[in-house]
C-alpha cells in the first residue's frame, strides 16, 4: 500500500501495480503545509479523494476519515463514509483507535462501507499521545494493542494498519489475526507494508519529516533533487536566453508571405500605438504604481501627499 493525493500519483502507483492506494490525511502535511493531520478538513479530504479516484482504475482506494469526522458518533462516521464512496469513488474508509472505534466501525460496515482500521501511532490523536510517539513498548501496552486488533476485526475491519510498534508486537498481532495488517515501522511480520508517496520517493522535507523523522522509511529514490535541479536549470535557462530556442521548442510557424503581411500591419499604426506605451509609461511612473499598492508589503497603502510637496 502507498498513499496517494493526486491524481499524478495515484496514476504512478495505479502503472506499478500497486495493490492498495491510501488517500491518507497525511495530505495535510506533504501537500497542504499544515504541521499535522489535526487540521485537515471532510472537505479538503475528498478534494483529493476525488482526484485519486480518477487515476488509480486498478488498486483498492481507501479513504481516510480526517479528525473530527467520526469522533462524535457513529452516524457522523457513517455519513462521512458514505460521502467518500458517493462522492469521491472511494472504495472503503479507514479510522483511528482501537477498542474505542469499534462501534463505530461496525455501524459504518454495517452500513454497506468496508472499514480499515488503524492501531498504534495514531497521529491524528498527538495531543493524547504527547507527540509522534512509537507505542507498544512494554508488555502491557503491547497487549492492549493486540486486544484493540481483535476489537477491531470483530466489528468487521477488513484489514488493520499498524503504525511504530516494535517488529515483536507487529508480528504476534498478524499471527493472532484472521484479516491482513499493513505495517509502517511495525517491522517484517505484518502482511503487508504502506509508505508514504513523498517520503519513500525522496520528493521532499516536510514539518512532519524533520520533527519526527520516520527511520523506518527507506528512499526508494531521490526525487527531491531532481525536481530541484530541474527547476534551477530552467529559471537559468530562461533568464540566459536558452529557453526556448527558436529551433527546438518553437513549432508554430508562419509561411513567409503571412509573416510579411503581419508586419506591414504593425507598421500601419507603428506610431500610435508607441504614443500609447509612452503614456502609459509615464502614467505609471508618475503614480509609483508598486509604492501605492504596496505589493510586496502585504496591502494597499495611501500615498504620503505630504511627500509631494
Amino acid at each position: 500500500m502507498v498513499t496517494a493525493y493526486d491524481y499524478p500519483s495515484a496514476l504512478h502507483c495505479d502503472l506499478a501495480g500497486i495493490d492498495v492506494v491510501l488517500v491518507g490525511d497525511s495530505c495535510g502535511m506533504v501537500e497542504l503545509g499544515y504541521e499535522n493531520t489535526q487540521p485537515v478538513t471532510m472537505d479538503e479530504m475528498l478534494h483529493h479523494a476525488k482526484a485519486v479516484c480518477r487515476g488509480a482504475k486498478h488498486p483498492l482506494v481507501v479513504a481516510d476519515l480526517p479528525f473530527g469526522a467520526y469522533e462524535i458518533s457513529p452516524e457522523q462516521a457513517q455519513e462521512a463514509a458514505y460521502r467518500f464512496v458517493k462522492e469521491a469513488g472511494a472504495d472503503c474508509v479507514k479510522m483511528e483507535g482501537g477498542r474505542i472505534r469499534a462501534k463505530t466501525a461496525k455501524k459504518v460496515v454495517d452500513g454497506g462501507v468496508a472499514v480499515m482500521g488503524h492501531i498504534g501511532l495514531t497521529p491524528q490523536h498527538i495531543s493524547v499521545l504527547g507527540g509522534f510517539r512509537a507505542q507498544g513498548r512494554t508488555a502491557k501496552k503491547a497487549r492492549e494493542l493486540l486486544d484493540d486488533a481483535l476489537a477491531l476485526e470483530d466489528a468487521g475491519c477488513f484489514a488493520i494498519v499498524i503504525e511504530c510498534v516494535p517488529p515483536q508486537v507487529g508480528k504476534a498481532i498478524t499471527e493472532a489475526l484472521e484479516i491482513p495488517t499493513i505495517g509502517i515501522g511495525a517491522g517484517p511480520g505484518t502482511t503487508g507494508q504502506v509508505l508514504v508517496y513523498h517520503d519513500m520517493l525522496g520528493m521532499t522535507t516536510h514539518p512532519h519529516y524533520k520533527a519526527f523523522t520516520p527511520k523506518f522509511c527507506k528512499k526508494f529514490a531521490d526525487l527531491g533533487d531532481s525536481i530541484r535541479e530541474g527547476l534551477e536549470s530552467f529559471k537559468h535557462e530562461v533568464e540566459s536566453g536558452g529557453f526556448p530556442s527558436l529551433d527546438n521548442h518553437s513549432p508554430y510557424k508562419m509561411t513567409k508571405s503571412e509573416e510579411d503581411l503581419f508586419m506591414k500591419m504593425l507598421e500601419t499604426d507603428a506610431d500610435e500605438r508607441r504614443v500609447i506605451h509612452d503614456s502609459k509609461a509615464k502614467k505609471l511612473k508618475e503614480t509609483d504604481e508598486y509604492d501605492v499598492l504596496n505589493l510586496y508589503g502585504g496591502g494597499y497603502v495611501t500615498p504620503d501627499k505630504s511627500q509631494e510637496e
